[in-house]
């Protein structure tokens, strides 16, 4: 039976998957209610958890390092108690990496098309074949994901919607929406993937590179 995460690691653990969010965007990543997320939020404040910082007039939430290692200290206990747990996330992940690795070909294909001049021409999108081939290779990556989010989310309930995420994504990027293969200021494929691969490191206690 899959398991529901706490609403407390939920909100936190929605502050390191996004970076910086504000109390909407927090409260959305996990369906949370927004005037709960923004109480926590509060909460975590005071525990030094989080900070609020504020930018060009725009602000958000950002973990600090004591609310990494509570993070991590919330996520490896939710592990622990979830029986088959550990063994799951692992094997997703080892199913994840190689299609990590040809995701990021994609995108890098996706903003480059290389020349006889130069190598690291620009891609203006001008090419519908070039552009065609990355989006095959991601229709590809599309079918892969969902067999490692069905994995996951056998275990634990938060791991879902990172699948149907990237379809939307994808959806999008196929009828003509190049942000949205690998754009940061929408739900792209590649923010969606980038999500993930810091939430199965996070859940299993790695950082990136091991």
């Amino acid at each position: 039976m899959t398991r529901r995460s706490e609403v407390e690691l939920l909100v936190l653990h929605a502050v390191r998957l996004k970076g910086m969010a504000d109390d909407e965007t927090t409260a959305r990543r996990f369906g949370v209610g927004r005037e709960q997320a923004a109480e926590l939020l509060l909460d975590f404040q005071a525990f030094g958890w989080v900070g609020w910082s504020e930018f060009a007039g725009t602000g958000g939430w950002s973990m600090t390092s004591a609310g990494r290692s509570e993070n991590e200290r919330q996520l490896a206990a939710e592990l622990e108690g979830t029986a088959g747990g550990r063994e799951a996330v692992s094997e997703a992940c080892e199913v994840f990496l190689p299609l990590n690795g040809r995701l990021q070909q994609a995108c890098t294909d996706w903003q480059l098309r290389p020349t006889t001049a130069d190598a690291l021409a620009f891609n203006d999108h001008s090419d519908p074949a070039w552009d065609q081939q990355v989006i095959d290779e991601l229709s590809e990556l599309d079918r892969g994901l969902k067999s490692v989010v069905d994995r996951l989310v056998g275990v634990l309930d938060r791991f879902q919607s990172y699948d149907t995420r990237f379809s939307s994504a994808l959806g999008r990027a196929t009828a003509g929406e190049v942000a949205w293969v690998d754009g940061t200021g929408v739900d792209s494929c590649h923010v969606v993937w980038f999500e993930l691969h810091e939430d199965l490191l996070a859940t299993l206690g790695l950082q990136r590179g091991e």
